[in-house]
Formats: structure tokens, C-alpha cells, sequence
């Protein structure tokens, strides 16, 4: 299991956040915190693999843990889930050594994209022999990945499916939610959202939110990559 704290001034936030990560297997949240100076001590008492990071915090900003982590010799990884889009707060996020930076608002699906993608990622790192250059390139694969070849794929993914979905993305006028994506290819919707997640996860491709009068918001993607 993969144990996660969530740092969180909303507690309602805090609640469904919680939930979403409970939803994904191996991930289980062992506590929460509403400030930095009770991340700290939690942290100190529940040694989490992955903390879920907000900036905006009552007593500090959030980037500001990660140094007081590191200095008491706590070694989790954080994902930031914030609202903050200033160029800062992303750039400092990256110097800090973050393995995901996800915007809010968001969905269970993001969220969970990227916990498996993190999960995958840690399982590369964590391999008990590091062969070659190509095992420490998939251990610090994020963000921007190349195009889909059957390396960079997750098991159980084509590249000629991917291929498909990356050109009808490319060709697209706007952007597709994945039933069309689905009708235009003949595959299947649950198919065609696989990938079109994979994409997103990878920054190959922007997801959008439609909001329609009932009912979930729909998740429409386009292609960002070159």
C-alpha cells in the first residue's frame, strides 16, 4: 500500500479528497492536516510515501514545508493540488522536487490518473537493479513524455491504438470527449478514455470540463503536444 496525507485547509476539500484516493487501489489516506505546522508534526508521526500538498494554507505557503521536510529527514514525495497558477508557485514547485502538480478544480479521474501514473513511476524506482540508462529514464519519466511507443505505454496499451487516438486528437477542430472519440475510431468509450487519459497524464493532451444542466461535467480533451 501506498500511504498518503492530505495537507488541506478546507475540511470539507480535505473529505473529498480523501474519498477520491481511497477509490485507488493500492493508495490509502492514513491522515490529514489543516496547516504546515500540523503537516509537520503528522508527517513526523505517520512517515506518509506521498503527501497531497495545498499552497494556500493558513500559517504558511505550502512550498514552504518541503525544505523543513527534507531538513528533518522525512523523504515522502509531494504532489501539490492547489488553485495557485502564478508561473512562481509552478517553477518552485518543480525546484522543490514535486512529482505532480495538479490545478484545482478537479475530478476523481485526475486525480487518479496521476496516482497511478506516480505509483508506476515508483514502482521503476523502487526495482531492485537499475540495468541501464533506459530504467532510470522510466524512473524519472513525467510531464512531458515522448510519443507513444510500446515503452512509454502502460501495460496493456497499444501503440497502434494510441496512434489512432493521437491523430484523430491532432485533427480534431476544438477538442473531443470520449464517445466521439470513440464513434469516430469504432473503439470502445471505456477504450478510447484510457488513452485519451494516458495523454493527459503525459501533457500530450489539455482536459476541459463541459457543464451541462444535470449530471456530471463532461471531460473533453485536445491535443497540446507538437
Amino acid at each position: 500500500m501506498i500511504d498518503v496525507m492530505i495537507v488541506e485547509d478546507d475540511f470539507m476539500v480535505a473529505r473529498i479528497h480523501r474519498g477520491f484516493v481511497n477509490d485507488v487501489a493500492r493508495f490509502r489516506v492514513v491522515g490529514t492536516a489543516n496547516c504546515g505546522e500540523q503537516a509537520l508534526t503528522a508527517v513526523a508521526e505517520l512517515q506518509p510515501d506521498l503527501v497531497l500538498l495545498d499552497l494556500y494554507l493558513p500559517d504558511m505557503f505550502g512550498l514552504e514545508i518541503i525544505p523543513r521536510l527534507r531538513a528533518a529527514g522525512h523523504d515522502c514525495d509531494v504532489m501539490v493540488i492547489s488553485a495557485a497558477r502564478e508561473s512562481e508557485a509552478v517553477r518552485g514547485a518543480v525546484r522543490q522536487g514535486v512529482v505532480d502538480y495538479l490545478l484545482k478544480p478537479f475530478d476523481a479521474e485526475d486525480l487518479r490518473a496521476r496516482l497511478e501514473q506516480y505509483a508506476a513511476r515508483r514502482g521503476n524506482l523502487y526495482a531492485a537493479v537499475v540495468s541501464g540508462q533506459s530504467d532510470v529514464d522510466r524512473a524519472l519519466a513525467r510531464g512531458a513524455a515522448p510519443a507513444a511507443t510500446a515503452a512509454s505505454l502502460p501495460k496493456g496499451m497499444s501503440v497502434e491504438t494510441a496512434e489512432l487516438i493521437e491523430r484523430e486528437l491532432r485533427a480534431a477542430d476544438g477538442s473531443l470527449s470520449s464517445a466521439e472519440c470513440a464513434a469516430r475510431l469504432g473503439v470502445s468509450r471505456v477504450s478510447a478514455r484510457r488513452y485519451l487519459e494516458h495523454f493527459s497524464v503525459t501533457g500530450q493532451a489539455e482536459v476541459s470540463l463541459r457543464y451541462g444542466q444535470a449530471g456530471r461535467p463532461e471531460r473533453r480533451y485536445s491535443w497540446v503536444a507538437g
